[in-house]
């Protein structure tokens, strides 16, 4: 890795995982990819050195949740996007240890400026 900050996104979506890497990329950080519980397990085991994730819960079921208690853990702050803004949405992401919640469609510019809030860049 180049010293630049690493962050992990999850979507079941490979066009979209796809293109917010890219986007990350062209923003100067470094990014990884999950887009299964799979391959979130296997980079939660193998990185230690995270600086946010970006999780798209969509396609994934309520076991997604146990893989954001292990970030909250890990003290990997991370930014829940939805299809909806629910009651039931804000609680659960706050409960697990979101940094926020995001609504698509979310704009590249908000969610960059998110990222430097987050990561204080």
């Amino acid at each position: 890795m180049s010293g630049r900050p690493l962050i992990l996104v999850v979507d079941g979506n490979r066009a979209n995982l796809t293109l917010l890497s890219q986007q990350l990329r062209h923003e100067g950080y470094e990014a990884l990819s999950a887009g299964s519980l799979e391959e979130f397990d296997k980079v939660l085991n193998e990185q230690t050195s995270l600086a946010l994730s970006l999780m798209d819960l969509s396609g994934f079921d309520q076991r997604i949740w146990l893989r954001c208690e292990e970030l909250r853990k890990a003290k990997v702050p991370f930014i829940i996007i939805s299809a909806q803004r629910s009651p039931t949405m804000q609680r659960d992401s706050m409960k697990h240890g979101a940094s926020g919640l995001l609504v698509k469609p979310v704009g590249v510019k908000a969610l960059m400026e998110y990222i430097h809030t987050l990561l204080g860049d």
